[in-house]
């Protein structure tokens, strides 16, 4: 009988034999611990989806590093970001924001938006990455991306000490334009545009309650946020009256001013704009800040003018002037 040690010539190995040993327990079932949930994907050793959360770490890691190589005092960055959608993605390649990577979906209809992403990004420099379409409704969180989408890495924001360092080192007098509580991207971009066409020397942020620079502000300051610095300030109201300090006047945009930009004859000195929020204007411990208040006299019945427009015409006239 097979397994039998009665067998002729079978030897029995020693500790094999079956049955009851001592101190085995016998044949009684073990208590087995459990080792708890099944863990997600990106922790199980060897996965893909593992490889491709360390790789991604990794390379934000990389890059946080050569980020903190520019020589700046003081950096503060968001997370990269990520675009969604054919005609954000082309629209952000045309205006030469900074991208790190564009993901396509494998087995896309493609059509002249994305053959022409491709092109750009290709012409950029930038990594073309064919990915299976469930990672791009990972990376989109459910949200419609038509089978594209274009990694932003952060933006590296100035101290507040070079838009100052900046204007000193300039033939003209120092131009700064800052914000208080602008929280659309579009206006934020808008005005980073207008201050890099009439000769600012930099725009300036509050780190809280503000729209930052996101691929929708890049794209609507149509690329002069690469020729202008823009500085965040941990207190704004503190940064607003150090900048006093060292010289320069505050003249905050108001619907009611203490003069109009028609009066504003002090704007050769060296400046500081001052812009409301698209809502509430500007904040009671900023508005007292100013030194002055400058509004925009209209002859039509609207009663203001977006952030943004406002800030222009502001700017256009202290432009006008300083020629």
């Amino acid at each position: 009988m097979a397994g039998s040690s009665r067998r002729k010539g079978a030897v029995r190995k020693p500790g094999t034999k079956k049955g009851p040993t001592l101190g085995s327990g016998g044949q009684r079932r073990r208590g087995l611990e459990g080792k708890g949930p099944t863990p997600p994907a990106e922790m199980r050793p060897g996965h893909p989806a593992q490889k491709r959360a360390a790789a991604a770490a990794a390379k934000a890691k990389k890059v946080g590093k050569v980020a903190g190589k520019g020589g700046r005092k003081h950096g503060d960055s968001d997370g990269p970001e990520t675009v969604f959608g054919r005609n954000p993605v082309v629209e952000c390649l045309r205006a030469g924001v900074p991208a790190t990577a564009l993901h396509v979906a494998q087995a896309t209809n493609a059509d002249e938006r994305i053959a022409e992403a491709v092109r750009l990004a290709a012409d950029a420099g930038i990594a073309i990455l064919e990915v299976p379409k469930s990672d791009l409704d990972r990376m989109a969180s459910g949200a419609l991306h038509q089978g594209i989408g274009l990694t932003v890495p952060p933006f590296e924001y100035a101290h507040p000490d070079e838009l100052l360092e900046t204007a000193r080192a300039s033939d003209r007098p120092p131009l700064i334009v800052a914000l208080d509580g602008v929280t659309d991207p579009r206006n934020l971009g808008a005005v980073v545009r207008s201050a890099a066409a009439f000769g600012a020397h930099g725009v300036l942020l509050p780190q809280r309650r503000s729209a930052g620079m996101t691929a929708v502000a890049w794209r609507t300051s149509a690329g002069a946020a690469a020729r202008i610095p823009v500085a965040r300030a941990t207190n704004l109201t503190r940064t607003l009256r150090e900048y006093a300090t060292a010289g320069l006047m505050l003249a905050g945009l108001d619907a009611d001013g203490d003069l109009t930009v028609d009066e504003f004859h002090l704007s050769t000195d060296p400046l500081v704009i001052v812009v409301g929020s698209e809502g509430r204007g500007l904040s009671r411990l900023v508005r007292e800040t100013c030194d002055l208040t400058v509004s925009i006299p209209m002859i039509g019945p609207v009663e203001s003018l977006n952030a943004s427009v406002a800030a222009g015409v502001l700017l256009a006239e202290v432009a006008r002037r300083r020629r």
